[in-house]
């Protein structure tokens, strides 16, 4: 590093007190930084790579401590600032951005007021000349219509949205130094490689430091100067981006850059040698002949738009309607033992039709038909108890949100058992969940565990579990894997690819991730502000686009060439 390190951790410790005692949490992590430089922090869930970044910027929860080591902001000590000397420089001089847009965000007040009180509190502007600002640092990130979008609340938004809100607000006064926490979790790859760019942009352009945290190490190898592999709190390595993947020394690093889905390998690749089973062989063959498992035709849904909102939006010019068209005119179908992906940007309508097809929401016209009976004639309430019901599940995209906190993994599991199945007694239950938590690899020990108490990989599991208990024959899947570790991942998707083959189930697999659905998936459905813009088989619309906008996403994945290189030679090698 030839400039002096705008960041300099040395020896850094972290600690929290628990009901089990102390757990170090980051122990003895050392690294620097230098103005107009990017480093990647990647590991896995509990590596300790947030929690150091919650030290840098004196965040850390009561439980949680600085044991020992130094952090250097410049010349100062930040491990011995007082709370106001932090205060004035988060925001100002360091920003952070956020995983969890949402808990990050005030939820009454508009988030054009959120960007102004950050500039006006740190003097970056003036009550005259805020607003515009904030409306110019949402434009920055992306966001459409930035002079409407100013007065909307974050309930009034997508996910997506409300991610660039958050960075929008960590940029808005052009910090030294940026620590960006996962920002792109939950983003379409367009928006993501917008919001990269941006960041890479304004290190390079202002001389500004970042740090990006990362699982996604594609994302890292694209943009970062320099990456740290973190594992069990300790920094395993640490090496140059090109050098890391090309030649990476250590065998944790090896077996995330193998977990990660690339073009060059199949779902069974992504795994260890050692936890790798071969294939099962299908129970139904992809794309049977014969009448369609789901065929939807003509699917609109529009939804109202509030008036007090209508008004805002209005502010901006023009008088526009007052239902909004989600989906519209949309037509697809699945056949029998199909996995058929559908991919598009946030806000293109692809988790509105999914919800649809499993009937959580009703639409506003055309036609859903599962194994030749017509499934829009019902209330969504009403489907709830139909006997078709237990045929078609869904697994949802955050597992947290999806299950009940207050019940276990087995209560969990149980719930369609008892409700849709309408078993009683208890030991064939338990049973019955048992072998369900064994099918999906989840460990019976695990399941007298509430949620919390679980990994985002168990979680998953847990809900898995759950949407096959009634051996469903379509399931559809939103954004499973999204917020998962890559090697969790991995495992997911090699126990989706087993539960197809061995029940023959049909998949509707909604996701942003490409590379996931080229390794899932037989058909690819490609979205876009409602509409599909294209369909075919999956490696020959993934290789050969006919649309310009599927190529827009394509172009848009993070693809360092080096990452495909150490695949080529890893492969080579096995």
């Amino acid at each position: 590093m030839s400039n002096p390190p705008l960041l300099d951790i040395e020896d850094l410790r972290v600690e929290f007190a628990t009901r089990r005692g102390v757990v170090t949490a980051v122990r003895s992590v050392s690294l620097a930084l230098a103005k107009g430089e990017t480093l990647g922090i990647v590991g896995e869930s509990g590596s300790g790579k947030s929690v150091t970044s919650y030290a840098v910027m004196r965040i850390l929860d009561r439980a949680g401590r600085i044991v020992s080591g130094a952090i250097r902001y410049g010349s100062l000590a930040l491990q011995e600032a007082d709370e106001a000397t932090m205060a004035d420089l988060r925001g100002r001089e360091i920003s952070m951005i956020f995983q969890n847009p949402r808990a990050a965000l005030n939820p009454i007040r508009p988030v054009g007021k959120q960007i102004e009180d950050v500039l006006i509190r740190h003097a970056q502007a003036t009550t005259d000349n805020a607003r515009a600002k904030a409306i110019e640092a949402l434009e920055r990130v992306r966001i459409r219509d930035a002079a409407r979008r100013y007065h909307a609340y974050p309930f009034e938004l997508s996910g997506g949205m409300c991610q660039r809100v958050v960075i929008a607000i960590a940029l808005a006064c052009r910090p030294q130094l940026l620590i960006a926490d996962e920002p792109t979790t939950g983003l379409d790859v367009t928006t993501q490689k917008a919001v990269m760019e941006l960041i890479q942009e304004l290190t390079r352009s202002e001389g500004m430091a970042s740090i990006l945290i990362t699982h996604d190490l594609g994302l890292a190898g694209e943009y970062c100067d320099r990456i740290i592999v973190m594992e069990k709190g300790e920094v395993v390595e640490a090496r140059a981006a090109r050098e890391l993947f090309t030649t990476p020394a250590h065998a944790y690093t090896r077996r995330l850059i193998r977990s990660t889905p690339h073009a060059a390998n199949d779902v069974r690749d992504l795994l260890p040698d050692e936890d790798r089973q071969p294939a099962r062989v299908p129970a139904v063959a992809a794309a049977a002949s014969g009448e369609p498992l789901l065929e939807v035709a003509d699917l609109v849904r529009e939804f109202d738009v509030p008036g007090g909102l209508m008004q805002r939006f209005r502010r901006g010019g023009g008088s526009g309607p007052r239902r909004f068209r989600a989906v519209d005119g949309v037509t697809f179908s699945i056949a029998r033992g199909e996995s058929v992906g559908l991919v598009g940007e946030s806000g293109c309508g692809k988790s509105t039709t999914s919800a649809m097809v499993v009937r959580l929401l009703d639409p506003t016209s055309g036609s859903i038909r599962f194994k030749g009976k017509e499934l829009t004639y019902q209330q969504a309430g009403e489907f709830a108890r139909s006997p078709l019901r237990r045929q078609l599940q869904m697994v949802f995209q955050d597992p947290q949100e999806s299950l009940n906190p207050r019940a276990t993994a087995a209560q969990s599991i149980a719930d369609p058992l008892i409700r849709v199945e309408g078993l009683t007694n208890r030991a064939r239950i338990r049973g019955r969940v048992e072998e369900l938590a064994t099918q999906v690899g989840l460990p019976c020990e695990l399941l007298d565990r509430l949620p919390h108490q679980l990994s985002g990989g168990q979680k998953a599991r847990v809900g898995i579990a759950r949407a096959i208990a009634t051996r469903p024959e379509l399931l559809v899947l939103d954004e499973p894997t999204a917020a998962l570790d890559v090697s969790v991942q991995a495992v997911v998707l090699n126990l989706l690819a087993d539960l197809k083959a061995e029940y023959g189930m049909s998949y509707l697999f909604v996701s942003h991730d490409l590379e996931v659905v080229r390794l899932l998936c037989d058909r690819v459905i490609v979205m876009r502000a409602g509409r599909i813009v294209e369909e075919g088989p999956t490696q020959t619309l993934l290789s050969s686009p006919a649309a310009d906008y599927t190529r827009e996403l394509l172009a848009a994945i993070p693809r360092p060439a080096y990452l495909a290189s150490h695949r080529h030679k890893d492969a080579a090698a096995a």
